[in-house]
């Protein structure tokens, strides 16, 4: 624990992005409800993910983090849950075939329902209303009622993050992540004609299951199979609803963000001194922090002492957001900064918000090929610097959803009208995950032949 680190705190620093509630009576009465109610993950959970996340560190495992940009009320379903679930059951095992690792799967779930927004107020229909903020804070249908920041919305967030857990712990253990049925929709993806490039590794991904049941290893004999760890994170953005979730650990004694596994700081909200960095500095989850094209060097090591002052591995993830081509402008010097201070951090891609652009058609949409190609930017500066690109963070969801442009489906400007749902920013749809993780896979494939090479 932080010394002499208590998790209000951050009341006493400077805050953005953060919404200032009319009702404050509203707003104490909700937070001492949220202190009386269980947390929503534990311990000894979050512990569980900084030793996986340590592994994710040395090269010994690797981090899928994906979902929601942001948590909707009106579309929260088992439906919705189920299938972004699924497609990153999909992911994972093709990112296993590809790197020949654990793959620690994190969910942008049960919690991400606050969201940053470059200013207060927005203009639509010639009015000018306060900006939506998530549904945890406001509403999004443009009347000044809704835009309201409303103190309650916090229990109704709670409510379903709850619901979410429990789902996402029956799918996890109750069979439906068994490794044979994630495999066989894999196949079923790349039985499609657009999908055909890909299906020799489905097929090889066949045969190792095929190998295994003639082997006698199925999710029968071997509990592993039938099974998976599976994580939430979010920005914790609102830190009122942050620190009425925050509990003591009855095993170390220390403070724990009872609101989900992991927690990141933005890009927007990490400022050394302000009140973010102060609240997830003291807590023992394992943290994020996104780092974007205005990270220095000195911003870094800051906030590398604050974070984790113990330097300790498993704890800090560091990720990345810079835009493709951009990233050789930025991402070597935070490299050598965290390898001139020695430190232990898992370094991450997050592809999505940097190449984020409007549309011919005046949606907001991100190229398929842009956020591949920032993958793959990522790789190869690694690679040039001989460091460990340790993951990547999606906005996506298993629905079939036409918000980024491209993919094997070919999703163009004209078609972004058809199915997009966003609140606020265009993730990928189910095929363009799993394509994504095929190509992601490719990287990881040649990264180890190259490896394997250099250790002959």
């Amino acid at each position: 624990m932080a010394k002499g680190w208590t998790k209000s705190d951050w009341r006493a620093k400077p805050r953005v992005q953060m919404p200032d509630y009319p009702d404050m009576a509203a707003l104490h009465a909700v937070e001492a409800t949220l202190a009386k109610m269980p947390p929503l993950v534990f311990a000894g959970e979050a512990r569980r993910l900084r030793a996986d996340l340590a592994k994710v560190a040395k090269g010994e495992a690797f981090l899928l983090q994906g979902g929601d940009c942001a948590e909707s009320f009106a579309e929260f379903s088992a439906d919705n849950i189920r299938d972004t679930f699924k497609v990153m059951l999909q992911m994972a095992i093709v990112l296993t075939w590809g790197a020949k690792v654990p793959v620690v799967k994190v969910g942008r779930m049960a919690g991400q329902f606050a969201k940053p927004r470059s200013a207060p107020t927005e203009m639509i229909g010639g009015v000018e209303y306060p900006s939506y903020r998530g549904d945890i804070i406001n509403g999004f249908e443009a009347t000044m009622d809704a835009r309201l920041p409303d103190p309650n919305r916090m229990l109704q967030a709670y409510t379903q993050a709850a619901a979410s857990l429990n789902l996402l712990r029956a799918f996890s253990t109750g069979g439906y992540a068994d490794i044979h049925r994630v495999q066989s929709w894999i196949s079923g993806f790349t039985d499609e004609d657009e999908a055909a490039k890909y299906r020799k590794v489905a097929e090889q991904i066949a045969e190792a299951m095929d190998f295994m049941r003639a082997a006698g290893v199925t999710s029968e004999t071997a509990h592993e199979l039938g099974t998976v760890d599976f994580y939430t994170s979010h920005e914790a953005l609102l830190l009122e609803y942050e620190e009425a979730l925050c509990r003591i650990d009855s095993t170390s004694g220390l403070p724990v963000a009872g609101s989900g596994h992991m927690i990141w700081i933005g890009d927007r909200t990490r400022q050394p001194d302000g009140a973010h960095v102060e609240f997830c500095r003291g807590v023992q989850n394992p943290i994020g922090l996104k780092c974007g094209p205005s990270t220095t060097a000195e911003d870094l090591k800051v906030l590398m002492a604050k974070l984790n002052p113990a330097n300790e591995a498993g704890r800090l993830t560091l990720i990345a957001r810079f835009g493709a081509g951009k990233v050789g402008d930025h991402l070597p010097r935070l490299i050598q900064t965290v390898q001139a201070e020695g430190a232990n951090v898992v370094w991450t891609c997050d592809p999505m918000h940097g190449n984020t652009i409007k549309s011919a058609s005046g949606f907001k949409t991100r190229p398929f090929d842009s956020v591949l190609r920032e993958v793959r930017e990522f790789f190869a500066i690694h690679k040039a610097e001989g460091t460990i690109p340790g993951g990547v963070h999606f906005e996506m969801t298993g629905k079939d959803v036409t918000e980024c442009t491209g993919g094997v489906r070919a999703v163009s400007d004209e078609d972004l009208s058809s199915r997009y749902h966003t609140a606020c920013d265009p993730r990928l749809n189910a095929s363009q995950s799993l394509e994504l993780a095929f190509l992601v896979a490719e990287e990881l494939r040649d990264r180890r032949a190259l490896q394997k090479a250099a250790n002959q």
